[in-house]
């Protein structure tokens, strides 16, 4: 087995000379590295470690609370005392201050190294940027300093047994009380619902507060203890058995009278999910480019090693000798470093700010794109290995049962597709997109986008014209993604040198 090794050179070439995070008056190239350096040593000698037992041990649902696999609370402990969970929150609630793009590369490394640890840790910086934006000084004084130092871990509570993307259908109630509102019902699916890592949890949860559909939802704060310091009214009922993510407590939830505190207005607690809901498909991307990043080293490593047949002039040959395993290795890598630079591109552009249409365009194809490679890379990964990559032991069997929930949740690819045709494409994020793909061929001429954005106007204005786009989605998703795509490796050729290895990187726009 190899173990893992973060790729931090891909990774800041990606966002410094791709992306162009150097183009902004904050970013600090060289103390983004430090940072990245000094997080990919932990990953690599305490994160990644854990993730192979952990996924053979799973989490254990005992008289009502979840434990984690042996180790783990250990290694969270190490993670919150090193001040990880405080990077990107604001200074005055005792974080660090330091923007989306340093957590575009820890989340990432993160991933890679541990999905499943990832997946209980990796919703505080969206609950912060909730709370900061719906919610009162009192409810920011109280509820980010904890998120802040790692004593409190948060969690989305979203999906019920009917109502799963619909969320017009949520039946969990919240009604006004003594000490605030009362919520009763159930929540599935929620990841983290319990652990034993920290001391406390807040779960923000979306409940129906009137009969009147989507505007009858609202959104709740809702700690783990009361006020008095009692275990609040929230019952685990199950922990779910997954193909992955196998240390990542899948939790069925039942909130019996549990106190809570309204954030944001009443009847408005969709848009105020969606900061958090849109923070997490930023993550679920990079998740997608973790896995495809990590199929890569190993089947490259393996491939590199194992010798198997004869070259043209007879001599015994290793696995990349074979033209057949480079198309792959080279494929792999192509999604990998593809999906890192959209990835990038949105979080820059989330970062410069004054561009919402654009990143909000950005980001489905971002999201399905990343997460259908990390799929394909595991796939082909396994390919690379032969009969070895079927087997556990190198560990690209659980890279894909890990991925595969990337495409499902956070909206299923296939309604992130439904949206970019009927929703965004249609009106002004897609005269955004129309623009930046117009610039980037200014910038680039002679390039592949000037075909790739002649076919997307097309396919653009058929969706306009169609009686129901939605049966168009998939192909138009398809074909933006290669529009983009086209945009990204003309930067990556025009920026290649720049990459500690060159050669690979060119290598790569070739193709």
């Amino acid at each position: 087995m190899k173990p893992f090794q973060a790729p931090i050179e891909d990774i800041l070439f990606s966002l410094n000379h791709v992306a162009g995070a150097n183009g902004l008056a904050t970013w600090d190239a060289e103390f983004a590295a430090e940072i990245g350096g000094h997080f990919a040593a932990f990953a690599e000698g305490e994160i990644a470690p854990l993730d192979e037992p952990g996924d053979l041990q799973g989490c254990r649902l005992e008289n009502g609370r979840v434990s984690m696999p042996d180790g783990f609370a250990e290694v969270y402990r190490a993670y919150a005392e090193q001040g990880w969970p405080s990077l990107t929150v604001p200074e005055e609630y005792g974080g660090q201050g330091m923007g989306g793009l340093i957590h575009a590369i820890t989340s990432e490394v993160f991933s890679g190294a541990n999905h499943s640890l990832q997946m209980v840790t990796g919703l505080v910086p969206g609950a912060v940027r909730t709370i900061l934006r719906f919610g009162t000084d009192d409810q920011k004084a109280r509820y980010i300093p904890p998120l802040t130092s790692g004593e409190t871990l948060a969690t989305m509570c979203l999906t019920e047994p009917g109502a799963g993307s619909d969320l017009s259908r949520v039946r969990c109630k919240a009604e006004p009380s003594k000490k605030g509102w009362s919520i009763t019902g159930e929540k599935i699916f929620i990841s983290g619902g319990d652990q034993d890592l920290s001391e406390r949890i807040l779960h923000l949860v979306l409940a129906r507060t009137s009969d009147d559909g989507i505007k009858g939802l609202s959104l709740f704060l809702c700690p783990c203890t009361r006020t008095d310091g009692s275990r609040n009214s929230v019952t685990i009922t199950r922990i779910e058995e997954k193909m992955g993510l196998h240390a990542s407590p899948t939790c069925q939830m039942a909130f019996d009278g549990a106190e809570a505190e309204l954030i944001g207005e009443e009847g408005k607690g969709l848009a105020a999910m969606f900061t958090m809901m849109n923070h997490a498909r930023a993550d679920v991307a990079l998740q997608g480019v973790a896995h495809a990043a990590r199929a890569c080293d190993i089947a490259s490593a393996y491939a590199a090693e194992r010798t198997q047949g004869r070259g043209p002039d007879g001599a015994p040959i290793t696995l990349d000798g074979h033209a057949d395993v480079r198309r792959m290795l080279t494929e792999i890598d192509r999604l990998a470093v593809g999906g890192r630079a959209i990835s990038h591109l949105a979080f820059v552009l989330m970062e410069q700010g004054g561009n919402s249409e654009l990143v909000d365009f950005l980001t489905p194809v971002a999201k399905v794109f990343c997460t259908e490679a990390g799929m394909r890379g595991a796939e082909l990964g396994m390919q690379v290995l032969g009969g070895y990559g079927y087997l556990k032991e190198y560990r690209l069997e659980q890279t894909y049962r890990d991925c595969r929930i990337t495409a499902i949740y956070e909206g299923a690819n296939g309604i992130h597709e439904r949206v970019l045709a009927t929703r965004l494409a249609p009106g002004h994020p897609g005269d955004a997109f129309a623009a930046f793909v117009e610039a980037e061929l200014a910038s680039h001429p002679g390039t592949r986008i000037e075909n790739a954005l002649t076919e997307w106007k097309a396919s653009r204005q058929q969706l306009q014209e169609a009686p129901d786009a939605s049966i168009l989605a998939h192909g138009f998703m398809q074909q933006t993604i290669d529009t983009l795509l086209a945009c990204v490796w003309a930067r990556i050729a025009w920026v290649a040198d720049e990459h500690p290895n060159p050669a690979r990187m060119k290598r790569l726009c070739d193709r």
